[in-house]
């Protein structure tokens, strides 16, 4: 009995010291970030789609994933098979090219994409970082565990970029707001657009006030010769485990002069697309969601035939699939949403976009671009 009673004692005192480390832990890690307080919540509660200290989205998403999925999730995580889950091999990547970036006419838009959903845009001779994964090696609150970064080649990193005029984040998932990559542009850049409640993570980080920009859905703001709305999208938000729906998410509309661009963010399909197609549409180029989906969330992610038809939706000419390449986030093969993609799109006569990691596109320009991802297969 006596052993029984010290056996319990020591499960209880191990309890109570990981309870005491799980807090300490949220508290200190400068990695989750800030809550939205003071001034910046009371503009939150006069949002329209903000109601009981929470976002909502614009048509009823469910969230609750059934038990026996989160148990398959696990197990695939912990066990399963990840032979097709990630390049065999180390991805070859095309060497960024700063100056060649930087030239071009009025007319033209350049982008290089560097995996999963970073992105930097020229456009209207101002260059834009979108979602910058770049310095960070998992997509996770944690440095020891969580989806780690594929393997490539090169890895571009913030000291790689050119002067940057501004950088846009869709929302403050850790695959599309990285700590790491944030700290090291606190120096190089001095304006930052992003959805409300999101600038309390980048004054916790230290970042003057007077650098952040928050938009609400619809919300338009200038910057020199670009228009920049934030649009709706159906997802959801958060850095820990009590703070969902904390802050706002959404998709990017960037217009210029000449050339108008679409980047979806994260997204479940829903009918805001055609919307952002009336109001905003045609659209030259589509960086559109295109992975991490599962018929579990499917309501917060788009299959790839649902990103096809949202491109469609928004009226978009040139479609770059985004969202894949860099991180495993689903029970997918890592080259099935592309590939699924690829099949919608010649059904649909849909042009694709799809450079190699790192290689400079410019648009008019016709570019053929090969099915590179099957090298890796």
């Amino acid at each position: 009995m006596k052993l029984f009673k010290r056996i319990m004692l020591g499960l209880l005192i191990l309890l109570v010291i990981l309870v005491v480390a799980v807090i300490v832990f949220f508290k200190t890690a400068p990695q989750i970030g800030g809550t939205p307080a003071g001034d910046r919540l009371a503009r939150m509660e006069q949002a329209d789609n903000f109601d009981k200290g929470k976002f909502r989205n614009q048509v009823l998403t469910e969230m609750n994933m059934p038990f026996g999925t989160i148990l398959k999730v696990m197990r695939h995580y912990l066990f399963g098979d990840k032979s097709r889950k990630q390049p065999q091999a180390v991805i070859s990547t095309r060497p960024f090219q700063p100056d060649a970036f930087s030239r071009g006419g009025s007319d033209t838009v350049a982008f290089t994409w560097f995996g999963h959903s970073s992105l930097l845009v020229r456009i209207d001779g101002l260059t834009l970082l979108i979602d910058p994964v770049l310095e960070g090696k998992r997509a996770s609150m944690f440095s020891f565990m969580g989806p780690e970064r594929f393997a490539y080649q090169d890895h571009v990193q913030v000291s790689d970029l050119p002067e940057i005029d501004a950088v846009l984040i869709s929302h403050d998932h850790y695959d599309h707001l990285d700590y790491p990559t944030i700290m090291a542009l606190r120096e190089k850049v001095d304006r930052f657009y992003m959805p409300l409640g999101v600038g309390a993570h980048f004054e916790a980080w230290g970042m003057p006030a007077a650098n952040i920009t928050e938009l609400n859905w619809w919300d338009e703001v200038r910057l020199d010769s670009l228009t920049l709305a934030l649009t709706p999208t159906r997802h959801f938000s958060g850095r820990g485990f009590t703070d969902r729906f904390n802050t706002l998410w959404g998709s990017w509309v960037i217009q210029g002069t000449k050339r108008n661009l679409y980047f979806s963010g994260d997204s479940g399909y829903f009918p805001g697309f055609k919307e952002i197609g009336d109001k905003y549409g045609p659209f030259d180029l589509t960086f559109m969601e295109c992975g991490a989906y599962n018929e579990a969330w499917r309501e917060i992610h788009m299959f790839p035939e649902e990103s096809a038809q949202a491109h469609l939706d928004v009226k978009g000419r040139l479609m770059m699939p985004i969202h894949w390449g860099k991180f495993d986030l689903s029970l997918h093969d890592w080259t099935e949403s592309v590939n699924r993609l690829r099949a919608k799109a010649d059904a649909e006569n849909i042009q694709l976009v799809t450079p190699e990691i790192g290689q400079l596109v410019l648009i008019p320009d016709e570019v053929i671009f090969e099915d590179w991802w099957k090298e890796y297969e």
